[in-house]
């Protein structure tokens, strides 16, 4: 069974840092891509990061690009996902999610099976 737990968010400046963990367990994590995704008040769920496992390659959104990283971690079966520069407009519930299946280039969530529960990260003075 696929299981995926998360932990890491919290309140932080503008500016700031956080880094969210998903903890894995009950699938092999080596052979599934990898998304991270948010959700904020009255939004749909947009991705943040996606990692296909086919090529090796990570997408990024674009308004995360070259401030948020998304790794993985096989032997621990931990993804992380490092928030750099927050501003206030990332404020949101961040969830990370795995698929074994074909993946898009637009990290979609439709893409994605396996979700963990979410954590909010809000971004405030």
């Amino acid at each position: 069974q696929v299981q995926l737990v998360e932990s890491g968010g919290g309140l932080v400046q503008p500016g700031g840092s956080l880094t969210l963990s998903c903890a894995s367990s009950g699938f092999p994590l080596y052979s599934f891509n990898i998304g991270w995704f948010r959700q904020a008040p009255g939004k749909q769920r947009e991705g943040v990061a996606c990692f296909d496992n086919r090529d090796g390659s990570t997408y990024y959104a674009y308004s995360v690009r070259g401030r948020f990283t998304a790794s993985r971690d096989i032997a621990k079966r931990n993804l992380t996902l490092q928030l750099n520069n927050l501003r206030p407009e990332d404020t949101a519930v961040y969830y990370c999610a795995v698929d074994n299946g074909l993946m898009d280039d637009d990290c979609s969530p439709t893409d994605f099976e396996h979700w963990g529960q979410g954590t909010q990260v809000t971004v405030s003075s």
